[in-house]
């Protein structure tokens, strides 16, 4: 009886996709190139769905069948819900790529012609639409200086001041 307890807790423990939701942006300025660069990276099957709710077709991040059409794809859905101001100032970024780790999709992020940032404002709703659980950790790093801040959603606005 204990045994078939202990199955059935561990059966219904695993049957989630996983426990938390967490998405995580970090960046850094390279002063050098005057760029802002960075990755963004959250789960792989939550941003499939969220994808997929959107597109109203399926998307394959593990084994994309056209990769410039995925990566137009992940770049309109991180235009909508990540913007950057530097100094007061909206930037646009570029998605250089992504990839897949295990569990997780890096996408790698980059704002050119960037001043040294005093002030760096995120706004973060990545998946907000889609999880009502979904909290967004931000890293920032500028000249040597690291900051962080933790996104709850409704929460979307981070502030950073170097």
């Amino acid at each position: 009886m204990k045994q078939i307890l202990m199955l059935s807790l561990l059966v219904f423990l695993f049957s989630f996709k996983h426990p938390f939701y967490l998405g995580v942006v970090d960046l850094k300025y390279n002063a050098k190139e005057k760029a802002l660069q960075g990755s963004v990276k959250l789960f792989t099957s939550d941003l499939e769905e969220a994808l997929k709710n959107i597109s109203k077709q399926t998307v394959d991040l593990i084994n994309p069948k056209d990769t410039l059409k995925t990566q137009k794809l992940l770049e309109d859905y991180l235009r909508k819900r990540l913007t950057i101001r530097v100094n007061n100032e909206t930037k646009n970024y570029e998605l250089l790529g992504f990839e897949r780790e295990q569990e997780a999709i890096w996408m790698y992020i980059e704002v050119k012609n960037c001043s040294l940032p005093k002030k760096i404002s995120i706004d973060n709703t990545l998946l907000y639409d889609f999880l009502k659980d979904q909290s967004n950790i931000i890293h920032l790093e500028v000249k040597e200086e690291k900051k962080s801040l933790k996104l709850n959603n409704p929460e979307k606005l981070a502030v950073f001041e170097f």
